[in-house]
């Protein structure tokens, strides 16, 4: 085995004005691009990362990233961005998928919330807004962060002209606002919906949707066709709210807005959702949460989790946004437990929630000796989280004490200011909320818990609102040959020294990337200034471990053997911090906070069929279900209009297609798939996720916490452990989770059990039998798939030739 990994090998010289931290392992001329996986690389580029220009060819997507990100800082030099669009372009450094949809020469003169992924907000109207520029949400429902009584909100009145292209005038678009708004069943076909039926959306019509603004003394508020407009709309509720203007009237006005099916400019053209979809959620939130807190005791945490759900559904649903949010709860507040059972008891699904729990919670847990009013009520909280865990996965546990800014007290060095800065930029100020923002920034000085996490659970943020812009390297993908070529563990030298220079270099190149990106116009400015906050993690590495160093799994789990492979993450991780903190420094920005994390990296993976961030292999064969907006008329089985072109062509070359009920409107393909892990030789040293014990995979985090999170600057690893009912049992999960939980930052524990037993629609992987796996491949026909997915090749590979 080759263990030689000489991590800091050049570029560390030079004179300070002129540094050049760079070996130079990617050159000064452009290489060609990595293709794509095919099939499901294809696919997930084609959907998230294509622009026609592009010409499916992601050399021209590392052109405009690297273009557009060089441009936010004069003094980058065409060397650095030659070999920023080469690494980009072998896939070497990844980036992450906002970067690769929406990075182009006008990058500098763009809002920054189109390139963070994770982001935190205190109040709904702000989580809204960062939710509809594709950005993850987390938020504290802390009984002491949540202090709006949305029952004391204006009276509101919804307009919508009837002179609006979606203002439903006949049968087919009655039909299609009453199931839109949910008051007829769904899936109901043209030819059923009688004269009754019609009579029921038209009143329904004429009692929630005026035609012109009344007259009177009422406060109207006309919505801007944008994002920011829809934001200001909740913003000004929310703001009234706060200052318990419940005796006022609100008139919202919906009619600037595109209609359905406008074409979004920010998005690449996807298709705009229209003004019906606003108008559902808002309804929502005025029926079911401004009412409801009227009529009887809704505590303020669970007001603004009901309020943060009807929003996002609207954001989901749209098609082109994934409205990813984190719900978190601390421990110690007393409805804890209505929180931890809000899953269990349906309706609330736009979230992942998590209990935010400390060294003190473990110890009322683990320590049976001790006693009290608070020792029991951790225990409570113990049991009653695990029972619904068990059921459906969540709650998690994250432990917000180990969380860097928490651990450090950096967190408790914000300011609070009173102007609405804290929530500001050149596209979106925050006025009407500005005084409940400063409210809550006080609040947040003297609260447990003062940071949160993302939805994926990698990265600490502020309550009170943060960024974070992350990025994925593919050290396997900075091989010089094609990694199949490669035999594991026994890397020639030549090959060895090009491939270890580039994995160096993908590195130092990510970091600068990432702190360039934090330069731009933020809503959260002061805040990113004040952190410069970044993560960057590997993607793949299973892949690089056996290719690279020759071992497995279970290898890896043995630090001795394992070393070199250890050794090489350590001084990755030790060459992102040094280089970030130099690059800081030269450019007179704050030394960020954190740097090292690793996400989840499902897009940026999937395009080259990596193993995704920390995770195992899922399946060995798999069929990988993918949402598409659109849906086929049940009339006359045509797909309807606005549906995703994709679609019907993905349909019509054999693909297996399904319409859902869950998500109005939407469609999901199956690709069948093959990981690329399966293609380098392993054999039955694969290991995946259900063959790895629980006890394995903790060790698994601890070490990667251990040597690439590092004890300073670091984010924490996004990982989903997948415990199998049928080998453990409630006791023994419980057990499990509280022997393991507290010795790693976060990790998402999910019960699982077959498919059919889970009680969704469907699941985004679907493991299939052998036979059914090649009898759905054989339908295809696709010859880049059938290539990718010949099953004879791949049985040979793995030493089990049929005959």
């Amino acid at each position: 085995m080759d263990g030689d990994f000489s991590l800091f090998t050049g570029g560390q010289g030079g004179r300070k004005a002129v540094r050049d931290p760079f070996e130079g392992a990617f050159g000064t001329r452009p290489v060609a691009a990595r293709p794509l996986d095919r099939g499901m690389g294809e696919a997930v580029g084609r959907r998230t990362v294509f622009r026609p220009s592009d010409r499916e060819d992601f050399g021209c997507v590392a052109d405009r990233v690297a273009e557009g990100n060089a441009g936010l800082l004069a003094t980058v030099g065409d060397a650095e961005i030659m070999q920023l669009r080469n690494a980009i372009a072998t896939g070497a450094l990844l980036t992450s998928g906002r970067h690769l949809q929406h990075g182009d020469s006008t990058q500098p003169g763009r809002n920054m919330e189109m390139f963070t992924n994770c982001a935190t907000a205190i109040c709904s109207f702000a989580k809204f807004y960062l939710l509809l520029n594709g950005s993850g949400v987390g938020r504290a429902y802390d009984d002491e962060l949540c202090v709006v009584d949305w029952g004391q909100a204006p009276d509101v009145k919804f307009v919508l002209s009837p002179d609006h292209p979606d203002y439903p005038h006949d049968r087919a678009s009655l039909l299609r606002f009453g199931l839109d708004m949910q008051i007829l069943p769904w899936g109901m076909a043209l030819e059923v919906f009688d004269a009754d039926r019609e009579v029921q959306v038209r009143a329904f019509l004429a009692e929630t949707v005026l035609t012109r603004p009344p007259e009177g003394n009422d406060l109207l508020h006309v919505i801007e066709d944008s994002r920011e407009g829809w934001g200001k709309a909740v913003e000004t509720i929310e703001a009234m709210a706060f200052r318990g203007e419940r005796d006022r009237t609100l008139v919202l006005d919906f009619s600037a807005i595109r209609c359905a099916g406008s074409p979004i400019a920010g998005m690449q053209g996807r298709p705009a959702s229209g003004p019906v979809s606003l108008l559902r959620g808002l309804l929502n939130l005025r029926q079911h949460v401004i009412e409801a807190a009227r009529a009887g005791a809704m505590p303020l945490w669970e007001q603004a989790l009901r309020v943060d759900h009807y929003l996002s559904v609207e954001v989901q649903v749209g098609g082109a946004r994934r409205a990813a949010r984190m719900a978190t709860k601390s421990w110690r507040d007393v409805d804890v437990l209505c929180f931890i059972r809000a899953k269990e008891e349906g309706g609330l699904w736009t979230a992942n929630h998590s209990v935010m729990v400390d060294a003190e919670f473990w110890d009322y847990v683990n320590d049976p000796a001790k006693t009290g009013p608070l020792a029991n009520h951790a225990r409570m909280v113990f049991a009653e989280a695990t029972r619904c865990a068990w059921v459906n996965g969540e709650p998690g546990f994250i432990n917000g004490d180990q969380l860097e800014d928490n651990r450090t007290g950096s967190a408790r060095l914000k300011q609070v200011r009173a102007d609405g800065r804290d929530f500001r930029s050149h596209r979106y100020q925050a006025t009407e909320g500005a005084e409940l923002l400063a409210d809550l920034a006080q609040r947040a000085t003297s609260a447990h818990f003062p940071v949160t996490t993302n939805p994926c659970g990698e990265i600490t943020l502020h309550v009170t609102g943060g960024y974070c812009v992350i990025g994925d390297f593919a050290p396997l993908l900075a091989c010089p040959v094609a990694p199949e070529e490669v035999m594991p563990g026994r890397v020639s030298a030549e090959t060895a020294d090009i491939w270890d220079a580039r994995v160096r270099d993908s590195v130092r190149l990510g970091v600068r990337f990432l702190l360039r990106a934090n330069r731009m116009d933020a809503l959260y400015g002061e805040e990113v200034r004040r952190t410069n906050r970044i993560g960057i993690g590997p993607t793949g590495l299973h892949e690089w471990a056996w290719v690279r160093f020759g071992l497995d799994f279970h290898d890896l789990l043995d630090e001795e053997r394992a070393a070199p492979f250890w050794n090489a993450v350590r001084e990755l991780s030790t060459i992102a911090k040094s280089e970030v903190n130099a690059y800081a420094l030269e450019t007179g920005t704050s030394q960020p906070v954190t740097v090292t994390t690793v996400k989840p990296a499902g897009t940026t993976s999937k395009l080259f069929g990596l193993t995704e961030g920390a995770h195992l292999p899922a399946r060995r064969q798999y069929l990988r279900w993918v949402q598409f907006k659109g849906v086929r008329r049940e009339d006359d089985g045509t797909w309807e209009a606005g549906t995703d072109p994709l679609l019907p062509a993905y349909e019509h070359k054999g693909y297996p297609v399904r319409s859902l009920r869950s998500f109005p409107g939407m469609s999901i393909v199956g690709f069948p798939t093959v990981p690329r892990i399966q293609r380098l030789g392993m054999g039955e040293r694969v290991v995946t996720a259900p063959e790895a014990t629980p006890e394995q995979q903790y060790r698994w985090l601890e070490l990667l916490e251990k040597y690439w999170i590092g004890a300073e600057q670091g984010n924490q690893v996004s990982y989903t452990l997948k415990i199998y009912t049928d080998r453990h049992d409630l006791d023994g999960f419980r057990a499990m989770v509280a022997a393991n939980q507290s010795h790693v930052r976060c990790c998402a524990v999910l019960p699982s059990r077959p498919d059919s037993g889970l009680g969704y629609e469907y699941l985004p992987e679907e493991e299939v039998t052998a036979g059914k796996f090649a009898a759905i491949t054989a339908m295809i026909q696709d010859d880049e798939v059938r290539e990718v997915v010949d099953w004879a090749h791949l049985q040979c590979a793995s030493g089990v030739c049929p005959i």
